[in-house]
């Protein structure tokens, strides 16, 4: 019996509606070949939904993605906000917005290696063979969301978390592992914060009801140098918003490009799932953009939003087929790359779905 599942579409801003487009014709082929019924709607966010209504989250928006099962996300953002820092209504406003008002307090990030883009890292081969790491990064607590101050020559943010905040992703980083690798690595600076000490304390106490699982506590300065020097080391890591936010995008030169990270952002309802790429105003409307990242997304919304484990396998497996061809997007073609095989965004969509 196939399953019935409400999907918002938010393409966004920049590559956002190149990439999602092949999301959403994968998933439709997913859905015809193994019987689901999938139903998709459209919204607004970022710099396009402040353009149209001047908020860069519209309540009509909000009501899609309350009534949704899950969210397949394309990027925001626009340079005319980085160069303005005074602005005051911000295409990021909307992501941060969503996220707080749908509970998504976890960002699941895989950071996994097709052998076949090895080579487009900038680590050695032998350093990242093997490398799988699932991050877990707090997303609604921590200094993006703590009270903020500003005068003239005084800027501050408040960072702070709440025990049920650390205890509640503690919990899905633990679930995971042990499925996993059973080793669980906690990345925190509790030699010098007071936050990272409750982190700690709280991530010690979770720890003793998964005694099958090896638990790891590390300091983030380590941690950054540790996932450059030995990867492999890590399964899963978990640690709070802004030090997840550094490490999951040093984690994305590891996998050789940005273009081919998944997340996804999950709460206890309706599930976000989004390529970790920008809006990448520079290339957007040229069929440069790659798709994969939205595609893999895609996989992250079957196997974690509705536990289709076999069709995730199967996107996956699309992916990965399409590489060993030697197809590659210009993002992560290399000095070896047969030329003809450097494919534009729609050719690379399209090459998906056949092998799909």
């Amino acid at each position: 019996m196939g399953l019935s599942k409400k999907i918002l579409v938010i393409p966004g801003d920049g590559i956002g509606a190149e990439v999602t487009t092949w999301g959403k014709a994968v998933l439709e082929k997913i859905a015809a070949s193994f019987g689901h019924q999938f139903t998709y709607d459209e919204a607004l966010m970022g710099h396009e939904a402040i353009e149209t209504t001047g908020t860069s989250l519209p309540d009509e928006t909000l009501a899609k993605a309350k009534a949704s099962d899950a969210i397949l996300f394309g990027a925001v953002g626009h340079i005319k906000y980085d160069n303005d820092p005074s602005a005051k209504v911000r295409p990021e406003q909307g992501l941060l917005k969503i996220r707080k008002e749908l509970g998504l307090y976890a960002n699941l990030r895989p950071i996994m290696l097709f052998d076949e883009l090895l080579d487009a890292s900038s680590l050695k081969r032998e350093v990242l063979q093997g490398t799988d790491i699932l991050f877990f990064r707090e997303l609604t607590g921590d200094v993006y969301f703590g009270e903020k101050k500003r005068t003239a020559d005084f800027a501050s943010d408040l960072m702070n978390y709440n025990r049920y905040e650390v205890e509640r992703i503690a919990i899905k980083a633990y679930e995971a592992a042990r499925v996993r690798g059973k080793k669980l690595c906690s990345v925190d600076k509790a030699n010098v914060l007071e936050t990272s000490r409750l982190w700690r304390e709280v991530i010690q106490e979770i720890a003793k009801q998964y005694p099958d699982v090896e638990t790891e506590h590390m300091f983030i300065d380590n941690a950054a140098m540790q996932l450059v020097k030995n990867p492999k080391k890590f399964d899963v890591v978990v640690t709070a918003n802004l030090f997840g936010d550094i490490l999951t995008d040093e984690a994305s030169q590891i996998a050789g490009s940005m273009g081919m990270l998944a997340s996804a952002s999950i709460g206890d309802g309706t599930g976000f799932f989004e390529p970790i790429h920008g809006s990448a105003h520079d290339i957007a409307g040229q069929d440069k953009a790659n798709p994969l990242a939205s595609i893999l997304s895609v996989a992250l919304m079957l196997e974690i939003g509705f536990g289709l484990k076999e069709e995730a396998k199967k996107v996956t497996n699309a992916v990965d087929q399409a590489l060993k061809a030697g197809y590659r997007t210009g993002d992560i073609a290399d000095s070896k790359t047969d030329k003809s095989k450097i494919l534009g965004t729609k050719a690379m969509g399209q090459k998906v779905l056949e092998y799909l």
